[in-house]
């Protein structure tokens, strides 16, 4: 079992078929906040549902191709900071968050992602961290640019997003930059 304790308050634990309950309950009660930004939301439509896709990062996290985790604040489930892939033969991995809107401004996100860099960077010997956001999802951004990470390009029209597509900024982090205290 993995589990990587932030700072007295923030725990990351890999998250198993367990889990599965409780954060689909946290999706379905929080699905127009989330699908703001989350193309999978409308696809997680039971506790199944969410049991599958635990079941699909936990085959991910064995074969190191991605770690997902669920952020405890308190004690409490808050919210997801994942490493989603990770490019070996490059050296780098692309990660991704999402956060109770109730928890939000309490920095719980920028520490959590600190978190998964510090995983990225030390467990797993990465170069290279990347954070894809939407344009217009400036709390996601914020983030990337809080923990210093550049600015590296704008992606057009990189999701489709329901309805209409989303441009992705592109941030990334090299493990030289990275100093991990903010």
């Amino acid at each position: 079992m993995f589990f990587y304790e932030v700072d007295n308050e923030i725990q990351l634990k890999l998250i198993t078929q367990n889990d599965a309950e409780e954060i689909f309950a946290f999706i379905d009660r929080s699905r127009d906040y989330l699908r703001e930004w989350l193309g999978w939301v409308d696809n997680t439509k039971t506790v199944e549902d969410t049991r599958d896709f635990a079941a699909m990062n936990l085959n991910k996290f064995a074969k190191r191709e991605g770690l997902d985790t669920a952020i405890f604040y308190k004690g409490q489930f808050v919210g997801k900071v994942s490493i989603n892939t990770i490019n070996w033969s490059l050296k780098k991995c692309e990660i991704g968050y999402f956060l109770d809107e109730e928890y939000q401004g309490e920095g719980i996100m920028t520490r959590a992602v600190k978190g998964i860099i510090d995983i990225a960077f030390n467990e797993y010997k990465l170069g290279k961290v990347e954070i894809h956001a939407a344009v217009n999802n400036t709390k996601s951004r914020h983030i990337a640019e809080r923990l210093g990470f550049m600015h590296e390009g704008t992606i057009r029209q990189a999701e489709w997003l329901y309805n209409h597509y989303v441009d992705h900024a592109v941030y990334g982090l090299l493990k030289d930059e990275w100093v991990g205290e903010y």
